[in-house]
């Protein structure tokens, strides 16, 4: 009986649901045709986005999507013509039939329009070098293992720097500044020092004080057609890099004129909460007293501005960003120039809690000692001009001059309000407590100039010639960076500012220059079945870096002056001068010189399915310092001398003729840092730091795996395995003291070698209007170096020993992420994209001691970007950066009952170490291109 009704109950919801089904059909046309498709470029066989599709005489549109397809339903039976257009492309019509409820399938190839006629040789359309497509293909056609973020890319994406576009790309995580943004790249879990930095092709120096690195921050990300990074080096690159190297291709000439520019403007919401703080930046003394009344000059009060300390807390203006390039080619196409321009003023800041420690004479682990409050507030003004000219002399000889000038300026104003949580008793009940209260203004301005004279000269069909002349410079300054201390007490959670402490006043500028020469040398030979192209070429570069450093050391005049009573703003503190002449005798104030000169000989063997890119570079360095005012009994001047032998070979192999697959082999080394040789000492706010004279460069041996598939000229899914060792790694750690016991620094070592493998997957997929960009790096490194470990001896006394410790890589993530959700609807001008970065766990500093290295945690970044184009070629953009409001954390494994009841201690096997909260920034913009 139950089946029986079973059955009669489904027979009646079938009834049902079939009479629902008739009655819908019924109120549709019986006559509903669709018309679907697929436009590729008829060059590349690459999908061809945002082509109009039209059915003439009619309402009935579409526009091909991200991967090239349209559909277009309801059509009735009949004759149409359809209609494809685009600027890019030669327009078709043609005339389709459809009859019944059919569905139409059409693959249409596109043609490039014809452009003008130069020398009887037709010009057409180049392709978009900042396209999606272009990016894939080059990553299809290149000889090495590389990866590249395309220009339309940056454009629609979250991010305003090259540093915060670069985390997209697998493999590679960030380093970020004090205000959250990123600003130096780690590639394949290879700290900054492994990579260097070029601008189409050729290496920048840095701005940097200390070393080789480029703040990637100081680059507007509007200014780029393309991000490549190379993560093989062939041998006609330079050899400085084990993680890899990162390239900027700028924006380029067009075929006809261009111009587009974009303005906008927003606000990040912790200036909501909170004012911002500043200080008069113009008039900032830019010159010390020394620099400007000469070395027997003894200083007094009045020679020092108030402007550094001359402090405001208010709500900061809107942010405000736009940038602008133009361009067009001339003389029948011959000449073409381009100037573009990025202005960038924003408002940044972070609230930050931070601990000191120390490791007392016990068996237990740190002791917090002391409990900071920090509230950063910058202002940054970023901006960019970038010139590119090329003559084309004819179709075999081009010359192009290059120029480029960033400028990066941060006003930085960093207020602290310490506790002692040992000293002075801390009671979290009663809140008692010893106050320290610090505020520092600290203005830095880096910039960065690079002109490069270039040529390309074809002098027969094979043998061809290549050229450049670079100068380059690379300037830091920070005048004038004032730090003044308060002390105050607390009692029943009542605070008091009271007596004045002493304050510094520093002036620091530094400049790097470069001249360079460059000779490449082709000549195409065929062997057999065989393309081979064999090529020689040379480097030299002459650098030569300047370091200033003055530090003047004040008193108040009123030690127990109390603020509130005896003065109430800081302008108002009198001060006399500990060192009228300042403190110039430090290693900081040196000169330092490098002479690369460098050849390689290579070949490339290309076949239908193989191509084969090997040989051998040799770079001869020549590194050297001067110390201005020698200290003690360290070497005032020294220098390293040293030849490398790098081989490297690149296979890549077509198994179809979508598929590669790729193996390489390279050697690489990593030089010193041009401060890290020099015999210094320096006492920074948490500990002494020093170089070391005896510092060698690192060296590694690189291999690869990469298979690589491209389903759809725009898509891809690549699979890659990377092993390096490295002999010699540079690490800073924190040591003692060999002949003073007490004495911790914080200094540059090699520790025998270390190896970092990992596994690299990255994944392109897209629909007609949504697309899909992941990527996934997993990195194991280990180094072995030693540290210090407190035991009870025989006679039950406190002992020091040395022993081993093998750990990650400093700033070695093992689990990195990135997740794109993209969003195009080419016929509604919109393009959307959800971006989320995961960044794991790692090292963020190394101790002395055994399991005491203090780690970032991990942490997952969400932003977010939307825009709509008009017709007219007009566009609104709105990005938003931050959306969780992730903190940066910093902890140290395990917890201490020391420690027991200090605030924001709470969490298990972790003792908390620093917090950065950054808050989420909003932008809202117009764009226009023509």
């Amino acid at each position: 009986m139950t089946r029986y009704l079973t059955v009669s109950i489904g027979m009646k919801v079938y009834k049902f649901y079939s009479f629902l089904i008739l009655s819908l059909l019924a109120a549709t046309p019986l006559f509903a045709a669709t018309l679907r498709g697929k436009l590729l470029e008829a060059a590349s066989g690459e999908p061809a986005l945002g082509v109009a599709i039209m059915i003439e005489g009619t309402s009935y549109n579409d526009v091909s999507g991200l991967d090239g397809t349209f559909a277009i339903h309801h059509l009735q039976k009949g004759t149409y013509q359809l209609t494809i257009r685009h600027i890019s492309y030669t327009t078709i019509r043609k005339d389709i039939t459809v009859t019944d409820n059919e569905t139409v399938e059409l693959d249409l190839k596109l043609y490039a329009a014809a452009g003008l006629q130069l020398n009887e040789i037709a010009v057409t359309g180049k392709k978009d070098a900042s396209s999606e497509q272009t990016a894939r293909s080059l990553e299809r056609n290149a000889s090495q293992v590389m990866n590249i973020v395309s220009g339309k890319t940056i454009q629609i994406s979250p991010d305003l720097t090259v540093a915060n576009v670069i985390q997209r790309i697998s493999g590679v995580t960030i380093e970020r500044n004090s205000n959250g943004d990123g600003q130096h790249a780690i590639l394949r879990g290879m700290d900054k020092r492994y990579n260097y930095t070029l601008v189409n092709g050729v290496k920048i120096p840095s701005p940097d004080n200390k070393y080789r690195y480029v703040p990637l921050d100081i680059f507007p990300s509007d200014l780029l057609d393309r991000l490549e990074v190379y993560k093989t080096l062939t041998p006609a690159m330079e050899g400085d890099a084990i993680g890899g190297a990162v390239n900027m291709v700028m924006k380029d000439a067009p075929d006809r004129f261009t111009w587009s520019a974009n303005i906008s403007s927003g606000y990040n919401e912790l200036f909501l909460q909170r004012d911002f703080m500043s200080f008069d930046r113009k008039n900032i003394q830019f010159k010390s007293p020394y620099e400007q009344k000469g070395n027997q000059y003894s200083a007094v009060p009045a020679d020092f501005s108030k402007a550094a300390i001359d402090y405001k807390s208010k709500s900061p203006s809107p942010n405000l960003l736009g940038s602008l390039a133009v361009g067009n080619r001339f003389f029948n196409q011959k000449l073409g120039i381009l100037l573009a321009g990025s202005y960038q003023n924003t408002y940044r800041g972070s609230n930050s809690l931070f601990f000191d420690s120390e490791t007392v004479d016990t068996l237990s682990d740190e002791t917090l000692t002391k409990m900071s409050e920090r509230q950063y507030s910058e202002q940054q003004t970023r901006f960019g001009l970038h010139s590119k000219l090329d003559y084309r002399i004819n179709d075999r000889h081009k010359i192009q001059f290059y120029n480029a000038f960033m400028s990066l300026t941060n006003a930085q104003v960093r207020d602290v309000k310490s506790t002692q949580l040992t000293i002075g008793g801390y009671d979290p009940v009663l809140g008692n407590a010893t106050l320290g209260y610090s505020t520092r203004s600290r203005l830095t301005k880096q910039q960065i100039y690079n002109s490069t004279l270039q040529g390309k000269h074809q002098l027969t069909g094979k043998l061809a010639v290549q050229w450049s002349a670079v100068y380059s410079k690379a300037t830091n300054d920070v005048p004038d960076n004032v730090t003044v201390p308060l002390l105050g007490i607390r009692k029943n959670f009542v605070e008091k500012r009271t007596t004045v402490g002493d304050a510094s006043r520093r002036w620091e500028h530094n400049s790097d220059r470069d001249l360079s020469g460059y000779l490449n040398v082709s000549y195409l030979m065929p062997i057999g079945k065989m393309q081979v192209e064999w090529s020689a070429g040379g480097l030299y570069r002459d650098k030569s870096r300047t370091n200033f450093y003055n530090n003047y050391q004040l008193r108040p005049s009123k030690p127990l002056a109390e603020y509130g009573v005896d003065f109430t703003d800081y302008t108002q503190i009198g001060w006399t001068i500990q060192n009228p002449r300042g403190s110039v005798a430090s290693a900081l104030n040196y000169s330092a010189t490098e002479r690369i000169t460098s050849g390689y000989a290579q070949f490339k063997a290309e076949s239908a399915t193989l191509e084969i890119l090997g040989g051998v570079r040799a770079e001869a360095t020549d590194q050297g310092y001067a110390m201005r005012f020698p200290i003690g009994e360290e070497r005032p001047v020294g220098n390293q001398t040293y030849t490398d032998i790098l081989p490297s070979i690149q296979f890549k192999y077509k198994t179809q003729e979508n598929t590669n697959l790729r193996a390489s082999y390279f050697r690489s080394l990593n030089r010193p840092g041009f401060f890290e040789i020099v015999p210094y000492r320096i006492v920074q706010e948490e500990y002494q730091e020093r170089g070391n004279a005896d510092l060698k460069r690192a060296l590694a041996d690189n291999i690869d795996f990469r298979y690589e598939l491209f389903p759809k000229p725009a898509e891809q899914l690549m699979v890659g395995i990377f092993y390096k060792h490295i002999k010699n790694p540079i690490e800073y750690t924190l040591q003692k003291d060999a002949i003073r016991g007490q004495d911790i620094y914080y200094s540059p070592g090699n520790f025998g070698n270390a190896t970092n493998y990992g596994l690299e997957i990255d994944y392109i997929k897209y629909f007609k209007t949504i697309g899909i960009k992941a990527n996934y790096t997993y990195t194991h490194s280990r180094i072995t170096t030693p540290k210090s470990k407190r035991i009870r001896n025989a006679s039950g006394d406190l002992e020091t020993i040395s022993v081993n410790q093998s750990r990650p890589l400093y700033g070695q993530s093992a689990h990195v992420g990135n997740l794109s959700i993209l969003y195009k609807n080419a016929k509604q001008g919109l393009d959307g994209q959800l971006a989320a970065s995961y960044t794991g766990d790692r090292i963020n500093t190394v101790s002395q001691f055994l399991n005491n290295d203090q780690w970032q945690k991990g942490f997952v970044q969400l932003d977010a970007s939307l825009e709509k184009t008009f017709k007219n070629g007009l566009g609104i953009f709105l990005k938003a950066a931050n959306l969780l409001n992730t903190p940066m954390e910093v902890y140290m494994k395990g917890t201490s009952a020391v420690n027991e009841g200090i605030p924001n201690q709470n969490r298990q096997n972790r003792t908390l170490m620093r917090r950065d909260y950054y808050q989420r920034s909003y932008l809202l913009g117009v764009r226009y291109k023509l």
